[in-house]
């Protein structure tokens, strides 16, 4: 008995000794299993500063890196024709609106360009072909490049950029991105594109639009130094107006309209008055154009419209030449228009410095009703891009035919407008009498602070 008692003792004792071990053991471990990471990251580190000291040690490894990297910037087409138009330029890059309501575009550097910057290689205009973009990390750019510091826009079109509507509709994207960006991304320099084919500049009513809404001279990139241009920074608009809210489309029209005024010393609200001299009810404007759709008979069209302004309390006619005005002139002028008659032509792209709301008339020769297409009424998709009201058109019915020419170019493109005194007077008289009412309406209700708010806050970058 005795002995099976010691034999219990013994075990016991044992037992409680294991449990002191693996106790002992448990409490251990912690710190051991720390020490042995701390080792291991302490190895890890003594190699790569081992490996880096051997690197900074030996300048030909660098070099060598470099110029790995400088031979991983692949040049390809400008111009993809595998592509459609609206995506081949740059068509290896897919482009995105951010925010959401803004114009799809793309931005350099960034995370999708994995931090590297916008190459382009571009001695051609006549082929975009010829013309090529790479993307490189800044240093390690290809060989022979010029590194442009700054932010530089970059404009591809199928558009003209010297053409007024044309170009306008390329830059609205680039001052509504600058709006968003608090006007603070001004551009150091532009580079122009049509179909991937350099372009040396726009009209100077575009480069002046574009120097007051940027706040920025326009300095234009023509690449005509050998070797590719690399870009600090850049943004790309490819598509114009694709991706652009309503809200912000008519905004970016506000923007410039009211950086326009600003530019040219011209009020916000009531242009052209002073407050000895209110504006008066309805103020109309016929914008007259030279040569080809210009009216046959000024004179009498000028009548036809002062004989109804004469009918409306407080109404007014100026009659102007576009073609002989300043960019200033013309924004003084049309900021003062409550309704514009003109032709349709290049100088229509004015209406962007009237109020909103102000009314359009215009004009065509014969044969565009039937010949012209679509492209008739860009001024028609202006006015409402900008909030304007499109009042109609009237097409010339009168005219020599153009027999076995369907191109309105070589016969009807720049026939001359004649007029029709009771069509115009009719139409006038309705669209002046609505004008004056939106206007009186419009009055009263900006005597709210919070619509004149609004008004004055049309400038502020967003």
């Amino acid at each position: 008995m005795k002995q099976l008692v010691v034999k219990k003792k013994k075990k016991a004792t044992a037992n409680n000794n294991q449990s002191r071990h693996f106790k002992r053991a448990v409490f251990l471990l912690p710190p051991l299993l720390l020490a042995a990471v701390l080792y291991l990251q302490f190895q890890t580190a003594t190699g790569l500063f081992a490996s880096i000291s051997r690197i900074v040690s030996q300048p030909a490894a660098i070099d060598d890196l470099v110029d790995r990297l400088r031979a991983s910037a692949t040049f390809l087409p400008l111009k993809d024709t595998r592509e459609r138009s609206e995506t081949w330029f740059l068509s290896t890059l897919a482009d995105v609106s951010e925010p959401d309501d803004e114009a799809k575009n793309l931005v350099f550097p960034s995370a999708a360009s994995h931090g590297r910057l916008l190459c382009l290689a571009a001695p051609s205009r006549h082929d975009g072909t010829k013309n090529a973009y790479a993307l490189a990390w800044r240093d390690a750019l290809p060989r022979g490049a010029a590194l442009r510091p700054g932010l530089a826009f970059v404009s591809e079109t199928a558009y003209d950029h010297s053409n007024l509507w044309h170009g306008l509709t390329t830059l609205v994207p680039f001052a509504s991105w600058h709006a968003r960006s608090g006007c603070a991304a001004r551009p150091a320099r532009w580079a122009l594109f049509h179909h991937g084919e350099v372009r040396a500049g726009m009209s100077r009513w575009l480069a002046t639009l574009a120097e007051a809404a940027t706040g920025a001279n326009m300095t234009v990139e023509t690449f005509d130094a050998p070797g590719p241009v690399c870009f600090e920074e850049a943004v790309v608009f490819r598509r114009n107006l694709e991706g652009l809210s309503r809200e912000r489309l008519l905004g970016a029209f506000d923007f410039m309209r009211c950086k326009a005024r600003a530019y040219c010393g011209v009020g916000t609200s009531d242009a052209g008055a002073t407050a000895a001299d209110p504006p008066p009810a309805l103020r109309v404007t016929l914008l007259f154009r030279s040569g080809g759709r210009a009216f046959k008979d000024e004179a009498a069209v000028t009548r036809v419209f002062q004989k109804v302004c004469a009918r409306v309390a407080g109404c007014t006619v100026a009659a102007a030449h576009s073609d002989n005005a300043t960019f200033c002139d013309q924004v003084r002028l049309l900021s003062a228009t409550d309704v514009l008659i003109s032709a349709h032509g290049a100088q229509m792209t004015n209406m962007l410095f009237m109020d909103r709301n102000s009314s359009v008339m215009e004009f065509y020769p014969l044969g565009w009703r039937q010949r012209a297409g679509g492209g008739q009424f860009v001024y028609r998709w202006m006015a409402d891009r900008a909030g304007m009201r499109h009042e109609g058109s009237w097409w010339d019915p009168n005219g020599e035919p153009c027999p076995r020419s369907p191109d309105i170019l070589s016969c009807y493109k720049n026939r001359q407008i004649g007029h029709d005194d009771a069509y115009f007077a009719q139409w006038a008289a309705r669209v002046f009498a609505a004008a004056k009412e939106r206007k009186a309406r419009s009055a009263a209700a900006e005597v709210s602070a919070g619509e004149r708010r609004r008004k004055a806050a049309t400038c502020n970058c967003s």
